[in-house]
């Protein structure tokens, strides 16, 4: 996998997204990164065993909700 120093975290570290891309298609809403991990957009993932990881968006707060 990785060829540079330091290496990026594994498909199964807790900071997986934090690997270098390798492949980047922003008009197809994706990037490859150099642990084999698929990120999207939209803040979902594919991991290498298949394993997906649902999108995590922020909540959005209503205007005028006084939050």
């Amino acid at each position: 996998m990785c060829r540079h120093t330091p290496p990026c975290p594994t498909a199964a570290a807790p900071d997986r997204d934090a690997a270098l891309p390798i492949a980047h298609h922003p008009e197809q809403g994706w990037s490859l990164l150099c642990n084999q991990v698929l990120i999207f957009d939209d803040t979902g993932e594919l991991l290498p065993d298949g394993t997906v990881i649902a999108p995590n968006r922020p909540l959005a707060t209503p205007v005028g909700s006084g939050a």
